[in-house]
């Protein structure tokens, strides 16, 4: 057992690519000229860095795999995008 919050093979999952976007979205909106660009794409561009690495440092990087994460990254965004509209709307 590791002390680890995230593992490359976390950051596979569904639920860990989600988090990750979401976390590392929420750190970074508001700063500098990332402020300019609209919160879901720069959530789609995280949840896409964060599927590309974690299948490359698994070894899983392929052709194939790649364009997967390129939809799956899709799927991630939304559902980082929806948790937080969530938790917004009920602090109303």
């Amino acid at each position: 057992m590791t002390n680890e919050f995230f593992t490359w093979a976390v950051l596979l999952t569904y639920a860990g690519a989600t988090l990750a976007t979401s976390l590392v979205t929420q750190l970074i909106k508001g700063v500098g000229f990332i402020d300019k660009i609209p919160t879901r794409l720069t959530s789609y561009v995280i949840a896409l860095v964060v599927l590309i690495a974690a299948t490359f440092f698994t070894g899983g990087l392929t052709l194939e795999a790649g364009a997967l994460c390129v939809i799956n990254a899709v799927v991630v965004s939304l559902a980082a995008n929806g948790a937080y509209d969530a938790i917004a709307r009920d602090r109303k």
